[in-house]
């Protein structure tokens, strides 16, 4: 696995699927090496799709730290650096992964330090990682924030509609218009089925998306989503698992293979 942590950002309009594909990163790489696990997203999924319950997230801490009176803070200690501190504690710990919960601000006020924090967070805990999936807020204000800068892979996942991939289509270009330095842009097409797979790469191509693969309509799926059931214990002969894990495997390959050309150009 990449020395310095392979970094996985997925992205996608709402309801294609996106925490749940980030969900079964976290499965596969989890096989390879440890994972942080990064849930970008506000309206907060990804615990819950990962069988979890967590404690506090950084939204909360934020407005805990924001509470605090001038007063009460040292003049050797900021209120950043409080937040900071506090963040390390936010960080849970399980079995086969880390995780971290945004959340969201429970009241008026600018996420730009947050964000920026978050930007931090990713840039020095990433190294201590073999994997990082960050499952991205739904839409694009990820990318207006630069949460997600220098992530190696950009996943874009879209559901076979068109809406769908008219969305992954603005991720990538506001991706380049923002000059975010992504190692690829890259669609996973989800909830496909036999009818709709044509139309769907008749599509990516008429908008210049590299689709690197398909994932099958799976009812179990929405079976665990109904009952809150944890996609870990999603069966290894479904259909959406084994699809996924095929897209998963060349990610891992082609990652291991950048990362031994990059070692050999430095040597």
């Amino acid at each position: 696995m990449i020395a310095k942590g392979l970094i996985i950002a997925v992205s996608g309009k709402g309801g294609t699927g996106k925490t749940m594909l980030s969900a079964l990163l976290v499965r596969y790489f989890s096989r390879f090496g440890s994972v942080f696990a990064i849930d970008a997203d506000p309206d907060s999924n990804f615990p819950e799709v990962l069988g979890v319950e967590i404690k506090k997230d950084v939204g909360a801490a934020r407005e805990e730290i924001m509470d605090i009176r001038s007063d009460r803070i040292s003049s050797s200690l900021s209120k950043k650096e409080i937040f900071e501190s506090e963040l390390l504690q936010i960080v849970e710990e399980y079995p086969a992964f880390d995780l971290l919960v945004m959340g969201r601000s429970e009241g008026p006020g600018c996420y730009c330090t947050i964000n920026h924090i978050l930007r931090e967070v990713i840039d020095t805990k990433s190294k201590n990682y073999d994997t990082v999936v960050i499952d991205c807020e739904a839409g694009l204000e990820h990318l207006s924030r630069r949460t997600t800068r220098d992530a190696d892979e950009m996943i874009v996942v879209t559901d076979a509609t068109k809406k769908g991939i008219m969305a992954a289509k603005r991720v990538k270009e506001i991706s380049q218009e923002l000059n975010i330095d992504f190692d690829r842009i890259a669609v996973i097409a989800n909830k496909v089925t036999p009818e709709t797979r044509p139309l769907m790469e008749k599509m990516g191509k008429e908008n210049g998306l590299e689709i690197i693969g398909y994932v099958p309509f799976d009812p179990l799926i929405s079976e665990f989503d109904v009952v809150g059931r944890s996609l870990l214990e999603l069966p290894e002969d479904s259909p959406c698992l084994v699809a996924a894990y095929e897209i998963f495997d060349r990610i891992r390959e082609e990652a291991d293979e950048k990362y031994e050309r990059r070692r050999g150009t430095k040597c």
